[in-house]
């Protein structure tokens, strides 16, 4: 396998943090709002911890593979968990969206630590906050999540469809799920067809011996799944202010920095045990929307079983579920889980389903 390096990424994202350019109105618009009520999530304290306390007194799991959960406070009535993918974060991810959801009410997002990573106390963390929200606010949320995230939350939903129980949804939008090795790795397969594939290959394989070369890899992965979106400088500019460009360079890079060895192969070693969709049943009644990018390719295996699954029925998952590919022009196609260099078209399918939302709460007033 051909050693991997930094330079396309990097270079890629140095251009976009340099060069000015001509900002557009609507970024100069959401700019000005920005400056005059800048982002300001803050750590938030979990007041329901029913799920995630055994774990943690059990010695099952680990402080340190508690994920963080920060929170931008708001009156509306239908607050949002944000779950992101490999990289960037989840405050990252929605950084251009965040105006959209925040017209809906509080927005929590959920970042994985960065020293290790357990699924058990990811989903229980998941679990406390919605059944927070539902119950001691009165607010069932929305749940946002983004392809390896969105592969954890179709994991929680089976589990709790296993034991018999429904968590407190409004809705739930899953963005290009990863749900399983065989999405991003065709099982049997010689090669793997993408580059991201051929990156995670030593640790989908259980019984993988990794030295050091491919440990140090290991960080190759959020960037990869990062680097898709920031090669068309263009299109980057027309959403993106240079000082935000500058600002989303500095938090991405630190943040995939900050992940040592065992966080990133925890985490892939999650992804790894996870079980592909198979025998469909209901996991939530709760409205659901399915995006996918026109051009999955460059990702996800040709036949990934979760797409397969979510684009082929997926009511037989979501009764109430669709699944809509986003499009964009030809030289810039929209890729996999890019709510960052995409999101002029994730927000119309986001603010359409909040609309939807609200509309179903005054039929039922």
């Amino acid at each position: 396998m051909s050693v991997l390096t930094f330079a396309p990424l990097l270079s890629a994202i140095m251009q976009i943090g340099r060069t000015p350019g001509q900002v557009p109105w609507q970024v100069l618009l959401r700019t000005t709002g920005y400056s005059l009520r800048p982002p300001s999530p803050r750590p938030y304290a979990a007041r329901n911890t029913t799920r995630q306390q055994p774990l943690l007194e059990s010695g099952a799991c680990g402080l340190h593979q508690r994920a963080e959960i920060l929170c931008e406070e708001r009156f509306g009535p239908i607050p949002t968990i944000v779950i992101g993918g490999f990289v960037p974060d989840a405050t990252e991810a929605a950084y251009l969206l965040r105006g959209t959801l925040l017209r809906q009410g509080s927005v929590f997002y959920v970042n994985y630590p960065r020293r290790g990573f357990s699924i058990d106390l990811f989903v229980a963390q998941i679990d406390d906050l919605v059944t927070e929200l539902a119950t001691l606010r009165g607010r069932p949320p929305v749940v946002i999540a983004v392809s390896f995230g969105a592969g954890i939350v179709l994991e929680w939903l089976r589990r709790a469809a296993d034991a018999g129980r429904m968590p407190a949804l409004s809705g739930l939008v899953l963005v290009s799920p990863v749900a399983c090795a065989a999405d991003l790795l065709a099982p049997g397969s010689a090669k793997p067809t993408t580059l991201l594939g051929r990156a995670l290959k030593p640790y989908l394989q259980v019984d993988s011996v990794l030295d050091d070369a491919q440990v140090e890899k290991s960080r190759m992965l959020f960037l990869r799944m990062f680097e898709a979106g920031s090669k068309n400088l263009a299109a980057v500019r027309r959403i993106m202010a240079p000082s935000e460009c500058r600002l989303l360079r500095d938090r991405v890079l630190g943040n995939i920095n900050a992940v040592d060895t065992r966080g990133a192969v925890e985490r892939v070693g999650a992804l790894r045990d996870l079980p592909p969709l198979r025998d469909p049943r209901p996991l939530h009644t709760a409205p659901t929307l399915v995006l996918y990018a026109e051009k999955e390719g460059s990702v996800l295996c040709e036949d990934a079983p979760t797409m397969r699954e979510l684009t082929t029925r997926p009511a037989a998952w979501f009764p109430t579920g669709r699944t809509e590919v986003l499009k964009n022009t030809p030289e810039n196609p929209v890729q996999h889980a890019s709510l960052i260099f995409h999101s002029p078209n994730f927000r119309p399918a986001l603010a359409g389903f909040y609309r939807s939302l609200r509309q179903k709460r005054r039929q039922a007033a």
